[in-house]
């Protein structure tokens, strides 16, 4: 009784069919040095077998990896196609709808152009009451800046009270 005789078919990780009447796989020299440097001091039967089993389980992991790639291309078609499909669809029931109203469309752009006169009118009024209140503040500016200082006052007073002594 061998070793696979023991091992479940489902817990096989070739399968029954493929383990002793299967093509050896090739072994790669960077499987080959990575087995010969860590297990230097094991029998070359077993170094053989081990390398057998990475570039086994390196094939069967590339091929899993290409059959999930196809079908995630498989998906992405399948996606593309719904999206297109819907988009057709929709693109239909636009063209089946009377979105585009004549009079709804005057009567919008009524509405805009009330507004838009309402907004002018509104940001002239700002304007106006901006340039006054500019206005105001530089008469005051200049008021404080022409009016008689308090202190030359009292020196022009004295100045004129001595000349009168």
């Amino acid at each position: 009784m061998t070793n696979s005789d023991n091992i479940p078919k489902e817990r096989a990780i070739v399968p029954e069919e493929q383990t002793p009447q299967a093509v050896a796989p090739e072994i790669r020299p960077s499987t080959k040095a990575l087995v010969e440097r860590d297990m230097k001091d094991e029998t070359k039967e077993a170094q053989m077998e081990t390398m057998r089993l990475i570039e086994t389980i390196r094939l069967k992991a590339q091929s899993e990896a290409q059959k999930a790639q196809i079908e995630a291309q498989r998906a992405g078609e399948n996606a593309l196609e719904a999206y297109l499909e819907a988009v057709r669809n929709a693109r239909v029931e636009v063209e089946n709808m009377n979105v585009f109203d004549p009079d709804r469309i005057e009567y919008t752009m009524k509405l805009m152009q009330m507004d838009a006169e309402k907004n002018w009118e509104n940001m002239v009024k700002e304007f106006n009451t901006l340039g006054d209140r500019l206005n105001e503040a530089a008469q005051a500016a200049w008021d404080a800046l022409t009016r008689p200082h308090p202190y030359e006052e009292k020196k022009e007073r004295t100045i004129d009270e001595s000349k009168q002594l």
